[in-house]
Parts: structure tokens; sequence; C-alpha cells
């Protein structure tokens, strides 16, 4: 039987919410399981905020970039170490971004570097027009430095928590709340799922307002179809809405399995040349994926090797993401820092870490890499 990283797993709870929207007859765009599921995604987070349910994380970062008045010959200054999607948004509007490295304490972007960099443009006139750290592997940024080197410069601060939703920040606060805008993705492979989608959430109204007008195809009130600016087809669909409200029951119960299953992990293969994602002190991870790093010159075996054995398994693995400022596309991009995320993406590698995982498979998955790691040392 196939392992897989991360896929989507119902709880059996979602089939009577879409019963409920098709009852309805509210299929797409809007309804009342999404007004239902932006409310209780906004209770979860806990804080004063609004929520906007789009299609999908990209979109929530497309709109916050927009209403932060990002254009053409403006910079983001965006954590390298990220997916795709998370960095195209920018280039959707022609703004350039410049690259930041990652702190190896919490695998997340460099606070110290940043203000350096920030200090440094202030007196070159150059800031940035936003901010865009990546919460990674479901690890929040440090919020409340992030938020004051925003404040300090007066820089849109944009997070892109897509990967972080049920995680914590130092002070308690709710990966999801920080800065004038957060991102959230419910794609299929994160910790709970709306089959597609994602969220924007923000603490200014009017930034919601307009990110609704915006992914409604803008279209001015008029007993016609007026525009006056270009729009976009980006709401959530009410029947994906419906599935996001039956995993909403259970997103601590997922978190609390993928915690479980990293403890297991660490556990069973820490050893010299074997270390996992930190967690520093004040952070609650939801560990969404597990990740290590294999040092070859200590275990004598290479994250290829380890990859390749479990795919001839059919065990799903995956090296960490490639930093943005490595690929083609951004090649010759601007990039502050020492190499932490280049160092991450040689040597890192993601386990299955799946909520729907069990005990079995993570007893195999754990044998068959002992027993490489053994030959190789």
């Amino acid at each position: 039987m196939r392992i897989y990283l991360s896929r989507p797993h119902m709880s059996g709870r979602e089939e009577q919410r879409v019963a409920e929207a098709f009852a309805s007859n509210f299929v797409a765009p809007l309804g009342p399981q999404l007004d239902a599921f932006e409310a209780s995604v906004r209770d979860y987070l806990g804080a004063d905020v609004h929520c906007v349910g789009l299609s999908s994380g990209s979109a929530a970062l497309h709109l916050a970039l927009r209403i932060a008045d990002v254009g053409p010959n403006d910079e983001v200054w965006i954590s390298s170490m990220t997916f795709a999607g998370g960095i195209f948004p920018v280039s959707y509007l022609g703004a350039s971004p410049r690259f930041f490295d990652l702190s190896p304490e919490s695998w997340t972007i460099d606070t110290a570097l940043l203000a350096e960099e920030l200090a440094k443009a202030a007196t070159e006139n150059r800031l940035p027009k936003a901010i865009v750290p990546t919460d990674l592997y479901g690890q929040s940024a440090d919020l409340e430095t992030l938020e004051k080197l925003a404040a300090q410069y007066d820089v849109r601060l944009i997070v892109d928590s897509a990967e972080s939703l049920g995680a914590t920040a130092i002070g308690g606060r709710k990966a999801g709340t920080g800065g004038d805008a957060a991102i959230l993705s419910f794609n299929g492979n994160k910790i709970i799922t709306t089959s597609g989608g994602g969220m924007l959430v923000t603490r200014h109204k009017a930034w919601a307002d307009e990110a609704r007008f915006l992914a409604t195809q803008a279209r001015d009130p008029a007993p016609h179809y007026e525009h006056s600016t270009i729009g976009y087809n980006y709401r959530l669909s009410n029947v994906c809405a419906a599935i996001g409200l039956g995993q909403m029951e259970v997103l601590d119960d997922r978190i609390a399995r993928r915690r479980q299953i990293f403890a297991r992990y660490e556990a069973a293969l820490s050893r010299p040349g074997i270390d996992f994602m930190p967690e520093p002190q004040g952070l609650h991870s939801t560990r969404w994926l597990t990740t290590l790093t294999i040092d070859p010159g200590k275990t004598g075996v290479t994250r290829e090797d380890i990859r390749l054995m479990l795919m001839e398994h059919q065990i799903e693995s995956r090296p960490l993401w490639k930093p943005m400022h490595m690929q083609p596309l951004y090649a010759g991009a601007p990039y502050h820092g020492a190499g932490v995320d280049e160092w991450l993406f040689e040597f890192g590698l993601c386990l299955p870490s799946g909520s729907d995982m069990t005990d079995e498979q993570q007893t195999e998955v754990i044998g068959r890499v002992e027993a490489q790691l053994d030959a190789g040392g």
C-alpha cells in the first residue's frame, strides 16, 4: 500500500454539511455555509479579524498585495524558502521580489537580517512596499518582531500562514492573525482542506470589504453589470466551504495527531547527523509535515539515498522547498542571507506525516529509514 506524504483526510462530518448546502440550493459562489465557515475560522483564531473565503491561498495573497497597492517598480521582501504560490502573486502585479534567508533557530524568516536591511534601505530611500514572511511547515514566524519592524518603517506586512493554521506564535497568538493581513490555505495537502481554497484574514474591515468586492468580479452596485476596475473570480464556493466547516470541527485533533507523529519520528530517528525542525520556546507548531536534515558526513547516507529508497517501497517523501532565489524564474533576484535555506534544501527531507497515517505505516517508514542509516553508518 502506498504511503503518502500528506493527503486529504475526511472526518465523516463533512457529508452532513455538504448535504445542507445542497438542500439550501446554495452551491456557488456564496451561501450560508461560506458565511459560517468564515465565522468558524474567525472564532478559532480568537482575534478581532475579518475572514474572506477564497479559491486558494495564492488568490488571498494576490488580493492582499493589490489592496496594499503593490505594483510595478515596487519591491516585496519575502522569504526565499516558500512554495511558488507564495511568490507568484508578486509577479502577477509586476513587482520585484527581494529574497531573505531563514533563521537556523526557527526555520522562519531571519528577523535580525530583515531589520538590518530595512535600516539600510531607509537611508537609501528604497524601502519595500510590503514584507511577506512565510510560516514554514506549520511553524509561525516571529509576529511580534515583524509587526514592530513594519510599524517602524511604515511598510505593509502580509503573513503567509498557508502552512500554519492552528499554530501558535510567541505570546499565545494564533498563526493567521499577524500583520495587515494573513493568508491561509485549505489545499488538499494542508492540515484541513476544502478540496481547494484559501482565506484572507485581516484586522482592517476596509481590506476585507475590498477583497470581497475584487473577488466577485469587482461588480459595481448597479442593476446591470457595471465595472470600474478589474476583478477576479476568486470566491470560495459554498459547497467547498461546507467541507471546511466539517474539517474545522477536527482541526485540534489533526494538530495533536501530527505532533504525535513528529514526536515518534524524532524519538526513533534522532542520532548524530539527523536533526529535526526546531521549535523555539514559546512557539507551538502544528508539525504539518515532519521535516529533518541528513548530514552525509555523519550518517554515511544522503538525503537522496533515503528519498529514493522510500520511493522504491511506494513511500512518498520530498525535499524541502527549493528556495526561490535558486529557481530559474528568479535567477538574479536580490538575496540576503548566509544560505541557511540553501543548506536545508540540500540536506532536508519531509517524511510522511498525514493525520490519517496509521501507527503500522509509520513503523514501516521508521524501520526502512533506520535500516538505511545503519547500513550507511
